[in-house]
């Protein structure tokens, strides 16, 4: 029961200094590291089976960061850093901008308010194929699709809900988070990604839609609001109306590339060959390669932010999750939680609790999912299920959480750009979300396999 008292404590020290703004990833590292160092005082083992023990349990503690640096930095963090390299750079050439230009010109033909937020939330969901980003989208949005709907009608915090809550469900099957969770599953990306969790997250996406067209309705009668009208606005951008596919190449390639229809490859592989087509077209439009070669410099720039954002939070979390095993944390919460009966039900329940809370204080949707993922596999093991039936709805609640955060960084711009306070935008996406994890925990009690 002391392990239980002391993981509790540190792990609400921890959540309340993100929530205070201190950076997940050295709160977490830290926090990792004084679990470790307890662990090592009460003479338990640190290192897992797999790592070499130094021969001493203080130097043990520093040796298991060592093989995290170069565990979390090779292929996961490379796979990372690289799809963020190229996300950033489908946002420098215009790619981005041109996507979500012509995907708001349909739009504009639909007359009645409510099906065009609906209309409009679905698109957006859409682009979150190919904007990774969750306030990168969020901004898009504000820019294109708010003032075509505000000017049909809908009110401005019910067209700020809709901009800030399509990334609330994953759909990228090539996302950092789908990846880290098909690894913590034990699956093949394609399987974990259309087989389980794509099936899930459209079924949770159409109940949202739905719910969007009634809660927001409600809530304009109910407030008596009246908006008045906007002049849409039109990205500005000189890429091509065909770079508008080029965001979605990677996703193309890992469906090509799958041993089937061609040679199975790395989803690394299939990132570089799409960037190699895409600087091909750069070098074609620009005429100069001095010009593409200092675009380029985008991409190595957001490979490096994405080294220092989330490989290094991976590294933390993963130090952070080590700590919480090895003082014996998670062992008493599994023996606290098959006291219950369905040990493995109330186990998912509370991973999506503790995520979705920890997404809301902290308004990041990857720091709760990394900081719990690594959890995943010994958790599966121990109580003897599919990790699938765990990590999916803590996937889907990291992201969901995140949408009614009001400190959240996608919700903070779009109420920022719609004049509407933070609280406003987070009443408008709260209904939304909770059916869509409603749906998300039913869907996958029924849909994955123990």
């Amino acid at each position: 029961m002391l392990s239980l008292l002391i993981g509790t404590l540190i792990t609400l020290l921890v959540g309340r200094a993100i929530f205070k703004g201190y950076s997940a990833t050295g709160v977490l590292l830290g926090g990792g590291l004084l679990l470790l160092a307890i662990t090592a005082l009460m003479g338990r083992p640190i290192l897992p089976a797999k790592v070499a023990s130094t021969g001493y349990l203080a130097t043990d503690i520093f040796e298991y960061v060592r093989f995290l640096l170069n565990d979390r930095g090779g292929g996961l963090g490379m796979l990372i850093m690289v799809l963020c390299g190229f996300a950033g750079y489908m946002g420098h050439i215009g790619a981005n901008d041109i996507l979500v230009k012509l995907a708001s010109r349909p739009l504009r033909i639909i007359r009645s308010p409510y099906l065009l937020l609906v209309a409009a939330y679905l698109v957006a969901c859409a682009m979150s194929l190919a904007v990774s980003s969750a306030t990168g989208l969020g901004v898009l949005l504000m820019a294109t699709l708010f003032p075509l709907m505000v000017n049909m009608g809908i009110s401005r915090g019910a067209a700020a809900a809709v901009c800030a809550s399509p990334a609330a469900i994953i759909l990228a099957p090539t996302s950092g988070d789908v990846v880290m969770a098909a690894q913590a599953a034990n699956m093949e990306l394609l399987d974990f990604a259309f087989r389980l969790t794509l099936p899930i997250s459209l079924l949770a996406i159409a109940c949202m839609a739905v719910t969007h067209f009634f809660w927001q309705r409600y809530l304009d009668r109910r407030a008596g609001e009246r908006n008045e009208p906007v002049a849409p606005s039109e990205l500005k951008t000189t890429a091509p109306a065909f770079y508008a596919i080029l965001p979605f190449t990677p996703i193309i390639g890992v469906l090509i590339f799958d041993g089937k229809w061609g040679p199975q490859l790395d989803i690394v592989t299939i990132i570089v060959i799409c960037m190699v087509l895409v600087c091909l077209l750069e070098l074609l439009r620009l005429r100069s390669g001095r010009l593409l070669l200092d675009g380029l410099q985008v991409c190595w720039r957001h490979m490096a932010d994405a080294f220092a954002g989330v490989v290094m939070l991976l590294v933390g979390a993963g130090v952070f999750a080590q700590g919480l095993m090895t003082i014996g944390f998670i062992d008493t919460l599994l023996a606290q939680a098959q006291n219950f009966g369905s040990g493995a039900m109330i186990m998912m329940l509370a991973l999506v609790v503790i995520t979705t809370l920890a997404a809301f204080t902290t308004g990041s949707g990857n720091a709760p999912f990394y900081a719990f993922v690594e959890l995943i596999p010994s958790l599966a093991t121990s109580l003897g299920i599919n990790p699938a039936y765990l990590v999916i709805p803590m996937l889907q609640a990291s992201n969901l959480g995140r949408t009614v955060s009001p400190v959240s960084g996608v919700v903070v711009a779009c109420s920022g750009m719609a004049n509407l306070s933070p609280f406003e935008v987070v009443k408008r996406t709260s209904l939304p979300v909770a059916v869509g994890l409603l749906v998300v925990i039913l869907a996958t009690q029924i849909m994955v396999p123990l």
